[in-house]
């Protein structure tokens, strides 16, 4: 059973990328505990999408891109080619500025340097892919699992109101000053360039696409998104959940990744502060592997 778990758990990492680290941040420092709702329900979209997309690949034995092509016609399939092309570029953009940031953070490298040192570690990355590609996604399980933990030692450190979070993860509640930036927590959870990836990545388990065997791999599909989702939406949620008992109740507006680092320093300690830097590396290194590999679908 363990054979097909994986494929949810890569696509996984998109929803936890820097863009996430900021929105979150944001979310949790100007509004508290209130926009944890969004994330709940953002995920159950994000379940639905990946389920489908991993679906897509197993019951055809093709990617999206490949469906795609064999459906539309080519002006139709130009203007999908250039608008997930587009989507990966910007996607890769921010999570290798999150990454060189996050070794800004750590060792105070300056950000160009730790730029092209982002690049060389993304293609090292996706060189241990000739040693194996299962070995490649535990690597980046590997980084999802850094991420879990570093966010589960900040929110132990941040001692949230518990009772306040149950609340806003099942009460929604938005207002005009508010809207935007739920808006904003929803678009950075659903990311386009995965969808296209998952399809691919479900392909090598797939076999000779024998109804039973196809029907039993899409079941545990299911079940590894369902896994993998609901971890990045527990890391998604303990940003807020941090930036809120932490920022939020203290009054201390955050308008920046950097500000939130050296605001953590202080309030919680220099363990907490190096764990957020570190998450944020690891966040942009994966993310940026991940976008590398679905720019190759």
């Amino acid at each position: 059973m363990w054979f097909y778990f994986g494929p949810a758990f890569v696509a996984s990492v998109a929803y936890i990328d820097p863009g996430n680290f900021a929105t979150n941040i944001a979310a949790g420092s100007d509004f508290g505990y209130r926009l944890l709702w969004v994330l709940l329900w953002s995920n159950a979209m994000a379940i639905l999408i990946q389920y489908l997309s991993g679906k897509l690949g197993i019951a055809t034995g093709r990617t999206l891109p490949q469906n795609c092509r064999a459906c539309f016609s080519r002006p139709v399939n130009l203007l999908l080619w250039v608008a997930a092309e587009l989507a990966a570029l910007a996607t890769d953009l921010a999570e290798f500025l999150g990454a060189a940031l996050g070794f800004y953070l750590l060792f105070g490298l300056p950000l160009l340097p730790a730029a092209l040192l982002t690049g060389v570690l993304v293609f090292a990355i996706l060189a241990v892919e000739r040693l194996g590609f299962r070995r490649l996604e535990y690597l980046i399980m590997g980084f999802v699992g850094v991420i879990g933990a570093a966010y589960g030692v900040e929110v132990l450190l941040a001692k949230p109101d518990w009772g306040a979070i149950a609340r806003a993860v099942v009460v929604p509640r938005v207002d005009s000053n508010s809207i935007y930036l739920a808006v904003g927590m929803l678009g950075a959870t659903v990311m386009p360039h995965v969808v296209y990836l998952h399809s691919a990545l479900v392909l090598p388990r797939r076999g000779d696409g024998n109804p039973a065997r196809n029907h039993r791999h899409r079941r545990l599909e299911l079940a590894d998104v369902f896994l993998a989702m609901n971890g990045a939406w527990l890391i998604n949620s303990a940003m807020v959940v941090m930036a809120a008992a932490v920022f939020f109740h203290r009054g201390l507006p955050v308008r920046s990744i950097e500000e939130a680092h050296h605001t953590l320093l202080p309030l919680l300690g220099p363990g907490a502060a190096t764990a957020f830097a570190l998450a944020l590396l690891c966040s942009g290194l994966s993310s940026s592997t991940v976008g590398t590999m679905a720019g190759q679908v």
